[in-house]
């Protein structure tokens, strides 16, 4: 089954980890995606430039550039209006993808075509070569991820394989920094879109040092009360589960770095 893989890359990206993500998802696999689309999200560096002229020589590379840059949610836009296929499978541009991932993803939605959306779990590193330093596990049945949803991101954005019409009919992915994947979900969820996870580790996604400092302060404390608000307005969320998320997601962006770990590392068990 022909299939597309979506990548979007921006400057600051690292060239190394870029030529592991890219040999992850086309040297390595024992199913290759029938496209690469990559998104050039503004201007990049040589030393990037150079791993993607280089990658061009031996896999089916699509470029999407963009002239400046615009963030995830509106570079992925642009980028799944390339994808020549329904499926659509995405991939950051510096995790790493197990050698079956696409095998087993691509045999899960043929057996199951009523899911729209499926994801993995992912096992966390810090440099290549390192053993997993932790899991992110997701509920794998339909059942059990809408209510896990409410809650917490039910898909493991670096793993998702999705049809690109259900994506489109919910609206395609929009601005919304750092919630762009958890907003879409949801969309597609009130949209009627069916989601499943395999329960193994497909992905291992590299988190750096830097990950909790990135992750609070202000600014995201405001995205959280943003996308929650936006999830009751949605009828998504009741007013309780609203209040209940403010509490355990939305304050604790303001912890110093050290408590946010303590937080993440409890709901994450």
């Amino acid at each position: 089954m022909n299939f597309s893989v979506l990548i979007s890359v921006y400057d600051k990206e690292n060239p190394e980890h870029l030529k592991v993500a890219l040999e992850s998802i086309w040297n390595n696999q024992t199913l290759r995606p029938s496209e690469i689309v990559l998104v050039k999200d503004g201007i990049l560096t040589p030393e990037l430039e150079k791993v993607i002229e280089q990658f061009k020589l031996i896999a089916p590379l699509k470029i999407c550039k963009l002239d400046q840059n615009v963030g995830l949610g509106y570079a992925l836009e642009k980028g799944l209006n390339f994808c020549s296929n329904e499926l659509v499978a995405r991939m950051d541009s510096d995790d790493i993808s197990f050698p079956d991932r696409f095998e087993k993803q691509i045999r899960l939605m043929t057996e199951h075509p009523e899911l729209d959306i499926s994801g993995t779990n992912i096992a966390e590193f810090h440099k290549q070569g390192d053993k997993a330093c932790s899991h992110r596990r997701l509920p794998s049945q339909f059942s059990d991820i809408q209510g896990f949803a409410k809650k917490r991101n039910p898909l493991n954005h670096m793993t998702v394989i999705f049809k690109k019409s259900a994506v489109i009919d919910a609206g395609n992915y929009l601005p919304f920094f750092g919630y762009e994947d958890y907003y879409l979900w949801i969309r597609m969820l009130r949209n009627g879109s069916m989601i499943g996870n395999i329960p193994e580790d497909l992905v291992l996604a590299r988190v750096g040092n830097d990950m909790f400092a990135r992750r609070h302060g202000m600014r995201f404390f405001k995205q959280e009360l943003r996308l929650q608000k936006e999830l009751m307005h949605m009828d998504f969320l009741s007013r309780w589960e609203y209040l209940r998320n403010i509490f355990l997601r939305a304050f604790p962006r303001l912890f110093p770095v050290w408590g946010l770990k303590l937080v993440y590392k409890f709901l994450h068990k």
